[in-house]
């Protein structure tokens, strides 16, 4: 079995979302023997964005006379798909920066999209082809946005991620969350508390 784990919080060894991937990793690595972790840090090694420059190859797929710029991220884009599709388990970490994922996770979501290998667009419409793999999200949150109609409505992380994963197929999909880590350090180590607690009963889900 293959996990994939992904950071993305540029804050190190501050950040609570990379505290849970860690401890939802160990886990997995715990209950699941054999278990194989490819491991990618998108803060410290981000892909582009993608510029008019990378769009015509990295999405057009227009391959007519490329620079070699052109062809390292077309290269690096194909590595960053099939590492993604080799996945059993994918654990993200995606803390919320200004009520939405930070650039850095948004710009690997843009390499991942690929039109024939993680979706595809038929006479019925959009068509998933990445299912069959759990998905785990290690979310943080300065403040607390869910159970409250208003703060949901400026939920721009988990709401994207559920969605554009769901647009790959993807429906076994869980949400670790810690959220009102910038509350205090009473609030903080509740929400780190809650969240272990959720990673916690995801081992025996990994054992089955």
């Amino acid at each position: 079995m293959n996990l994939l784990h992904i950071d993305s919080s540029a804050l190190g060894e501050a950040s609570v979302s990379r505290q849970l991937t860690a401890a939802i990793t160990a886990a997995w690595t715990q209950s699941v023997p054999g278990l194989t972790i490819a491991y990618r840090d998108l803060a410290v090694a981000p892909p582009d964005h993608l510029s008019a420059e990378l769009m015509q190859v990295v999405k057009l797929r227009n391959l007519d006379g490329l620079s070699d710029r052109q062809r390292q991220e077309l290269a690096l884009t194909d590595a960053l798909v099939d590492e993604f599709l080799a996945a059993d388990v994918v654990v993200i970490g995606a803390p919320m920066y200004n009520f939405s994922v930070p650039t850095q996770l948004k710009a690997w979501i843009d390499r991942i999209a690929q039109v024939g290998r993680t979706f595809r667009y038929t006479e019925k419409g959009p068509e998933g082809l990445a299912g069959g793999k759990t998905v785990i999200i290690a979310s943080s949150r300065g403040g607390i946005f869910s159970g409250n109609e208003a703060m949901q409505a400026l939920d721009h992380q988990e709401a994207y991620l559920r969605t554009v994963l769901g647009f790959f197929g993807i429906t076994d999909l869980t949400v670790i969350r810690a959220e009102g880590v910038g509350m205090g350090p009473e609030a903080r180590a509740k929400a780190l508390a809650a969240a272990q607690d959720q990673i916690g009963r995801l081992v025996p889900l990994a054992a089955e």
